[in-house]
């Protein structure tokens, strides 16, 4: 029996069988960065002390990818870390990614005042600071908070801001970005990959 074309070959046969492989690491990387992963470089100093600029961050695509599967928009919970797309991203002019912290949530009222950030719902109708449950060790949302406000945060968007927040460190929804849809939010923050001497997990 006449061996295959393949078969007599061999160099060739390599070549495909390596262009294969090539092809499906591209397909995988692309699929994880899509659906379950996607790394984040810090840009700036916006979200200091809690991130650095240059720290590589690694962000959760699950929970956005559950939410899309049931046709739903992801929402985050009060306090994490996330990182969205721009609203207002032109090419050249600013980042096209952006990472801060959720602050509030439709229907809810943000005031900035005095320094001081507070949050009003129906379960607070007499306000709270939620900087003081992230606030820890030094770690967390500085103070005094600058740009004083009263916004209420319409539907389908999130409230978010800088830990930085002391003049004009961060450019956030207190500062002219506005509110954030959901559907611009990648994911959640949950690993800080780099500098090794700074590796940490978020919730």
């Amino acid at each position: 029996m006449e061996a295959s074309y393949l078969t007599r070959h061999p160099r060739i046969r390599d070549l495909i069988n390596f262009g294969i492989l090539v092809i499906a690491v591209l397909i995988g990387t692309l699929l994880l960065n899509t659906y379950v992963f996607r790394s984040f470089s810090v840009s700036g100093h916006s979200m200091d002390n809690t991130l650095s600029d240059g720290d590589r961050l690694i962000i959760n695509r699950i929970p956005v990818t559950i939410a899309q599967i049931h046709n739903k928009n992801y929402l985050p919970n009060r306090g994490q870390i996330i990182v969205f797309t721009n609203p207002v991203y032109t090419p050249g002019s600013a980042d096209r990614y952006i990472v801060k912290r959720v602050i509030a949530f439709p229907g809810e009222r943000v005031v900035v005042k005095d320094g001081v950030l507070t949050v009003y719902n129906n379960d607070h109708p007499d306000g709270f600071q939620p900087d003081k449950t992230t606030r820890k060790n030094n770690v967390g949302p500085k103070s005094p908070t600058s740009h004083d406000g009263d916004w209420t945060v319409p539907d389908g968007s999130v409230f978010v801001s800088g830990d930085n927040r002391v003049g004009d460190n961060s450019f956030d929804s207190r500062s002219g970005l506005g509110f954030i849809p959901t559907y611009d939010i990648i994911g959640p923050v949950v690993l800080r990959i780099f500098p090794l001497t700074k590796v940490d997990s978020f919730r």
